[in-house]
């Protein structure tokens, strides 16, 4: 079992900056790809960005210019760097770690959420 402690979300005002990260712990092979997505109220959960295990990435292109992420393998970690916020970016940011098994199972798995609320 893997599990996905976040953290580093809070209240901040429009233009400002925060940043999260997302640390995995427990029976831990190798953790292919790792992301954060998003979920506002009443919509539906959105990918914000991934990145490989290679250190390629996605950003959505509502971030883009804006949001960073980056990981550390040793740590089994993955942060995001969020700059020039705005008040649509608030909502609870999900870490997500896809682990691979030495068995070759592969699973995925979910934080507990952490709230990015910024104030126009």
């Amino acid at each position: 079992q893997v599990q996905l402690v976040e953290s580093g979300g809070g209240l901040v005002q429009a233009g400002g900056s925060l940043r999260l990260s997302c640390a995995a712990s427990g029976t831990i092979f190798r953790i292919n790809l790792m992301g954060w997505y998003r979920q506002a109220p009443g919509k539906q959960r959105e990918l914000v960005a991934a990145i490989t295990r290679g250190g390629s990435t996605n950003h959505a292109d509502s971030v883009k210019g804006r949001f960073t992420i980056s990981r550390d393998n040793a740590q089994n970690t993955v942060y995001l760097q969020m700059n020039s916020l705005k008040p649509e970016d608030t909502a609870v940011y999900y870490c997500n770690a896809i682990v691979a098994y030495e068995s070759g199972y592969v699973n995925n798995y979910w934080g507990q959420g952490t709230q990015v609320t910024v104030s126009s």
